[in-house]
C-alpha cells in the first residue's frame, strides 16, 4: 500500500473545490502557527549562550515602575 503522502493529491483531487477548501481549511487549523524561524532559532542560541555566561539580568535587578 503507497504511503499516506503519496496517496493523498490523487484522493485530495478526487474532492469537490468546496470539499477542498475545507480540507485545506482543516489542515491550516491543524498545523503550529507558533512555529520558530531561522532568525528566532539564532536568537535563541544567543540568548542561551548569554546565559551559560552569566550576562542576563535578573527581575529583582529591574526597576519596573
Amino acid at each position: 500500500m503507497p504511503s499516506v503522502k503519496k496517496q493523498l493529491p490523487s484522493l485530495f483531487n478526487r474532492l469537490s473545490e468546496r470539499e477542498q477548501e475545507l480540507v485545506y481549511e482543516l489542515i491550516l487549523r491543524l498545523l503550529p502557527d507558533d512555529m520558530a524561524t531561522a532568525a528566532d532559532r539564532a536568537d535563541i542560541a544567543a540568548a542561551r549562550q548569554e546565559y551559560a555566561q552569566g550576562q542576563t539580568v535578573g527581575l529583582g535587578d529591574i526597576n519596573w515602575n
